[in-house]
C-alpha cells in the first residue's frame, strides 16, 4: 500500500487539468501513440467539442521512480462552477491534489472554491503553475500570488507546460515524495466508498469505489449500506485506459465494479460497500444529497415519448448523480418532468445529452429556482415552490421568500465600476472589497440566486471583456416582494411562460416579453392578443395582427409531389410546436424569456 497514491486535479475552467493529465499519461507510458489523443480522458462527444469536462475521469498509472515501482490513480475533475458536485466526491478519494493555476490568467474564483474544499478533507496540495510557455505567461507574479494564497514556499511550486510536457518528471516526483500513502488496513472488514458510476447499456451499471479497508474480490457477495441491497460481485478491477480485471482489489486502491444492476436509482454516489456476510460497522461519513439550484420543466415534444424520455433521463441520472426529477403535468405541454439542474450549464448539457445519446426531442420552459411561501391562514407552514403556477393566490399571501447566494468575483480593477453596477442591477448588495494585488480585486456580493439563474455569466464576461471569474455558494433563504407574471394568449394563461419576478422589475419584464413574443410567434389568420398580467391586472399588451394571405396559393396547379414536399416541410416544423388554444408557440417563445436583454 505504500507505493500507492490517489490524487485528483483541481482548477479554475480553462486552465489546462485535461492537457496536463495527457502529459502525466504519455510520461508514464500508460497509453500508446496509436491511443493518444488531445483530452484523452474527456471522452464524451459533447466534453471533446466544448472543450470543457463535464464528469470526472479516474485512470491508472504505473511508475518507476529511483527503482520503486509506483502505482498512481489520478482522478481529473472538471473546473466549471457547475460541476463542483463532481469535484468534491472525486477529493473525498484521495489524499492529494494537483492545484493548475494559469501562468496567463492568475488565481481566479474556482481556483479559491475548489482549493477550500480539498482542505477541508486534508488533501496535500501540490501547486502547478501551468502554460509558462505562453508569451503572455507571468510566472514570477503568479507565483506570488499562489504562495500568498497557499502560505507555501515558492519553490515549492512547479513550473510546468501541458502543451509542450515541460515540468511532467517534477510533478511526478512531487506526487510520489509529498501525497501520502493512503492509510487504511486490509485485515478489517471491507469499507470501500462509491464515489462515481457510469451506464453501460450491455452490462448494467458500472461502479468506481475507492477500498479504504479490507479488500474486495471477484465472486465476493457484497452489500450497499445505504440502499440495503446484496450483490455478488461478478467482476473487479481497475480502471487503465481500458478495464483491467482483477481478482481482488485491496485497501487504498481504486477500481470499477459490476453486478449487474440494472436499475440507476440502487447506485447512490457516496455509499459505502461491505462484505454482505461480515458487514463494517461504520459507513464512510461526509457524502450529501446534491442540492439542485435551477428548476426547468422538460417535456416531450410528442405526448406518446413520455415513458421514453422517462427511460432516458433515468439512464443519463446514472452518469448524472446531481440530476433530479419528478414528473409534473402543463396544461400548454402535456406530461413532462419537472428537474432540478446544479445551473444554466448543466440544463444545457443535459437537453443536449437527451437529443444526441437518446435521440429525444424535448421542450424546456423558463428555468426557475425554488421559493418558500407562507399564506396567511398558516404563516409558519413552507409552502415550496418549484413552479410558478405553484404560487398561492396573491390574496391569501403572507410572504415569499427567495434562495440567496454569496457571490464572488474576482476581476481586474479597470471593470469594478460595470461589475458592481451589473451586480447592483441584478439586486445584489455588496458585502465586502478585496485588493489581491494592485491589479486584481475580489468583490463579495449578496443576491438573489434566481437573478443569476439567466444571462448574469454572459453579461459578467461582456462587462469585464472576458475579465472576471464567478464562484457562487447558496447562503439561505430571505423574504422578497415577489409577484408572478402571467402570460396570457387569446385570452388563455399559458402556463409554461409564467415567471416570478420582483415586483419592481415586473412591469418592464411583461413588457419585454409580450413584445419579444409578438416577434416570435407566427401570424395567424385572426387577430392574437398578447398579455402580461399579474392576477387579474393586465400590465400589458401585444396583438400579432392577422394574416391575410392563403398559403397554398403558389402550389397552385402542377404536380401533386410539389404540394407534398411543401406539406411534409411544414409538417417537420410544426412538430417543434405546440397548440395551445389554437395559437401555435414555437419552441424558441419558450426560450425566449431567457433572452430578453438581447
Amino acid at each position: 500500500m505504500k507505493n500507492i497514491r490517489n490524487f485528483c486535479i483541481i482548477a479554475h475552467i480553462d486552465h489546462g487539468k485535461s492537457t496536463l493529465a495527457d502529459r502525466l499519461l504519455d510520461f508514464t507510458g500508460s497509453v500508446t501513440d496509436r491511443e493518444k489523443q488531445d483530452q484523452l480522458l474527456d471522452n464524451m462527444d459533447l466534453e471533446r467539442e466544448r472543450g470543457i469536462t463535464i464528469k470526472s475521469h479516474a485512470i491508472q498509472m504505473e511508475y518507476t521512480y529511483k527503482g520503486e515501482q509506483y502505482i498512481l490513480n489520478l482522478i481529473d475533475t472538471p473546473g466549471h462552477v457547475d460541476f463542483s458536485y463532481e469535484v468534491s466526491r472525486s477529493i473525498a478519494a484521495c489524499e492529494g491534489a494537483l492545484l493548475i493555476v494559469d501562468a496567463a490568467q492568475s488565481i481566479q474564483a474556482q481556483t479559491i472554491s475548489n482549493l477550500y474544499l480539498a482542505l477541508e478533507n486534508d488533501l496535500e496540495i501540490i501547486p502547478i503553475l501551468n502554460k509558462i510557455d505562453l508569451p503572455s505567461a507571468n510566472p514570477e507574479e503568479v507565483t506570488d500570488d499562489i504562495v500568498d494564497l497557499l502560505g507555501c514556499d515558492p519553490s515549492e511550486v512547479i513550473p510546468a507546460s501541458g502543451k509542450t510536457g515541460l515540468g511532467v518528471d517534477d510533478i511526478l516526483a512531487a506526487i510520489i515524495e509529498r501525497i501520502p500513502p493512503p492509510k487504511g488496513n486490509i485485515d478489517e472488514p471491507l469499507q470501500a466508498l462509491i464515489f462515481d458510476s457510469v451506464y453501460n447499456p450491455f452490462r448494467g451499471v458500472e461502479t468506481y469505489f475507492r477500498v479504504i479497508n479490507g479488500s474486495i474480490k471477484k465472486g465476493q457477495n457484497i452489500k450497499f449500506i445505504n440502499t440495503g441491497k446484496n450483490y455478488f460481485a461478478d467482476e473487479v478491477g481497475t480502471l487503465k485506459l481500458t478495464q483491467v480485471k482483477k481478482q481482488e482489489i485491496k485497501a487504498g486502491d481504486v477500481g470499477y465494479l459490476i453486478t449487474g444492476i440494472k436499475d440507476a436509482r440502487e447506485v447512490k454516489v457516496g455509499d459505502t460497500i461491505t462484505d454482505a456476510k461480515e458487514p463494517t460497522k461504520n459507513a464512510i461519513s461526509g457524502f450529501e444529497d446534491v442540492k439542485p439550484m435551477v428548476f426547468a420543466g422538460i417535456y416531450p415534444v410528442d405526448t406518446e415519448d413520455y415513458e421514453e424520455l422517462r427511460a432516458s433521463m433515468e439512464k443519463l441520472q446514472l452518469n448524472d448523480a446531481s440530476l433530479v426529477f419528478a414528473p409534473e403535468s402543463s396544461a400548454a405541454l402535456g406530461f413532462g418532468f419537472r428537474c432540478g439542474f446544479l445551473g444554466m450549464l448543466h440544463l444545457e448539457i443535459i437537453q443536449e445529452r437527451l437529443e444526441r445519446e437518446f435521440d429525444m426531442t424535448v421542450i424546456t420552459t423558463v428555468p426557475n429556482v425554488s421559493y418558500h411561501a407562507f399564506t396567511n391562514k398558516n404563516p409558519d407552514e413552507v409552502v415550496i415552490v418549484n413552479n410558478p403556477s405553484d404560487l398561492p393566490e396573491p390574496s391569501t399571501l403572507n410572504r415569499v421568500e427567495e434562495p440567496y447566494i454569496k457571490a464572488t468575483i474576482i476581476t481586474k480593477a479597470d471593470f469594478v465600476g460595470p461589475v458592481m453596477s451589473l451586480c447592483i442591477e441584478k439586486r445584489g448588495q455588496i458585502t465586502n472589497q478585496t485588493y489581491l494585488t494592485t491589479e486584481r480585486v475580489e468583490l463579495s456580493f449578496d443576491m438573489p440566486l434566481a437573478e443569476i439563474v439567466f444571462d448574469f455569466y454572459d453579461r459578467l464576461k461582456t462587462v469585464s471583456k472576458g475579465y472576471a471569474s464567478f464562484d457562487y455558494s447558496p447562503i439561505g433563504m430571505r423574504a422578497s416582494k415577489l409577484v408572478r407574471v402571467d402570460i396570457l394568449l387569446n385570452a388563455q394563461t399559458v402556463d409554461a411562460l409564467s415567471a416570478l419576478v420582483h415586483a419592481d422589475n415586473a412591469y418592464t419584464i411583461g413588457k419585454k416579453m409580450t413584445e419579444k413574443l409578438k416577434e416570435l410567434i407566427p401570424r395567424q389568420q385572426f387577430d392574437i392578443p398578447v398579455q402580461a398580467a399579474i392576477g387579474a391586472k393586465i400590465i400589458a399588451r401585444e396583438t400579432i395582427k392577422a394574416l391575410r394571405k392563403d398559403v397554398t396559393a403558389k402550389c397552385y396547379g402542377g404536380d401533386i409531389s410539389r404540394k407534398r414536399k411543401l406539406l411534409e416541410k411544414q409538417k417537420k416544423g410544426k412538430k417543434r410546436m405546440r397548440q395551445v388554444g389554437n395559437v401555435e408557440i414555437p419552441q424558441q417563445a419558450f426560450m425566449a424569456v431567457l433572452k430578453l436583454n438581447d
